[in-house]
């Protein structure tokens, strides 16, 4: 590999941690707080609503079924809307988002009633209100479990950046795919995947250590 590719494929690396970050960081910023509304207004929660949580379920998993490729294409109007352009790192940041806030959405709902319901109980014994329920009772105890979701959404967040590549996304999978595929050049190809693989090992070693970390099991 030369010095030209190299530079290729640093930058590009560059351009799916831009990608994974914003998109990743936005997943959970919207998708924590779906969960807590699935779990709060879903059978036994805390505030029970069925009509809610039937709803924002059905949204939930029309999305989570949708294969991402097909979502990219389908939000391009959304994303030409938000961004200018269907086309770079900046554009893929839409439809990752949307694919990643249902994704996180469960994953925040399954770690939430994970809680043992004794605490909740004991908390609505005292007269805390739902929001202080969950503020205070489910979202500590399910700390752990939630990190360890946002380490999974990063991770497949990386995998889907790779996918955004194959339509014009940026990022290591453009690289894959324009120099590897397209102009036979294996070496690039390889070097692409290992970069993959070392991103993937990197958030998950981290968020493996903070979830230990914080973890008072």
């Amino acid at each position: 590999m030369n010095e030209a590719q190299l530079g290729l494929v640093i930058n590009a690396a560059w351009a799916t941690i831009w990608m994974v970050g914003v998109s990743g960081t936005l997943a959970l910023v919207f998708g924590i707080p779906l969960g807590m509304i699935l779990v709060a207004s879903g059978r036994g929660g805390v505030s029970p609503h069925p009509l809610v949580a039937g709803g924002l379920g059905a949204v939930v998993n029309a999305t989570r079924s949708t294969p991402f490729i097909i979502l990219m294409v389908a939000v391009i109007p959304l994303t030409r809307m938000i961004v200018g352009t269907s086309i770079g790192t900046d554009a893929a940041i839409v439809p990752l988002t949307l694919a990643a806030i249902p994704f996180v959405a469960r994953l925040a709902e399954t770690a939430l009633r994970e809680v043992p319901n004794g605490l909740v109980e004991a908390a609505e014994a005292m007269g805390a209100t739902p929001l202080q329920i969950i503020t205070r009772v489910l979202l500590p105890e399910a700390l752990p479990a939630l990190v360890a979701a946002a380490t999974l959404t990063l991770v497949n967040l990386i995998g889907y950046s790779a996918m955004a590549g194959a339509v014009g996304g940026g990022g290591l999978g453009d690289v894959g795919i324009r120099y590897g595929y397209q102009r036979f050049e294996p070496v690039v190809m390889v070097v692409v995947v290992v970069a993959l693989i070392i991103l993937v090992q990197v958030v998950q070693s981290i968020g493996d250590a903070i979830s230990r970390r914080i973890d008072r099991r």
